[in-house]
């Protein structure tokens, strides 16, 4: 029996994810934004607005086990993994999901609700926190540590042993070199190549990489 599980995000990301889970064993049967404006992803699925639409929703099935992704990128890993969360204090359990063109370890540790997409890797002893993504193509090797909420962009890499603080993002293509720390809430621009650790709340990019600004959404 397929397991039920609800998509809260209903923009690219959840297309993105819908791809594969629906084959990884569950049956999408709701998906939820806080955008009054948001369009309906799926013809297939309703959609809900909100925390008033989610407890309308929830009323309906108190007594349902479901499971719950959160279908929210880039920099906004604060407010995926507070909303996971948020989900499991109503009874939903974050689902941790893997492609299965993917390559995990066995040793890979994935912390509740991650998601490894389409081409990615997970090296050997890597550590991921709570509602990590690791998007297509991107390549998490040897040691890694990665913190809650953390998105590590398509075609990202971390070389070995690298540590990214809780709801970082790395963007796209951008390589870290090995034993760099990438701070709390930090941003890694698209292109960068990091060579040296990036302080907490700072956004950095360019060959080598640079602080440039604060992180305004920290």
């Amino acid at each position: 029996m397929l397991k039920k599980i609800v998509f809260w995000g209903a923009a690219g990301h959840a297309k993105v994810l819908r791809e594969f889970v629906d084959g990884n064993g569950y049956e999408l049967i709701a998906a939820f934004d806080n955008n009054p404006e948001a369009i309906p992803p799926f013809t297939d699925v309703p959609l809900y607005i909100g925390r008033e639409g989610f407890e309308q929703w929830r009323e309906e099935r108190r007594e349902e086990m479901v499971a719950a992704l959160i279908a929210i990128g880039g920099a906004r890993g604060r407010d995926r993994h507070e909303i996971q969360r948020m989900l499991a204090s109503r009874g939903l359990e974050p689902a941790t999901v893997v492609h299965p063109t993917a390559f995990v370890a066995a040793d890979a540790v994935l912390g509740a609700g991650s998601q490894v997409l389409a081409h990615a890797t997970v090296g050997v002893e890597v550590r991921m926190g709570e509602a990590c993504i690791l998007n297509t193509a991107s390549s998490v090797d040897h040691e890694c540590v990665l913190g809650d909420g953390v998105h590590i962009a398509p075609g990202a890499t971390l070389t070995g042993c690298v540590t990214v603080g809780d709801y970082s993002l790395v963007g796209p293509g951008a390589v870290v070199l090995p034993r760099i720390r990438i701070g709390l809430g930090a941003v890694v621009g698209a292109g960068s190549v990091v060579t040296r650790d990036i302080p907490d709340g700072k956004v950095a990019f360019g060959v080598p990489a640079k602080v440039q600004r604060d992180n305004s959404i920290t």
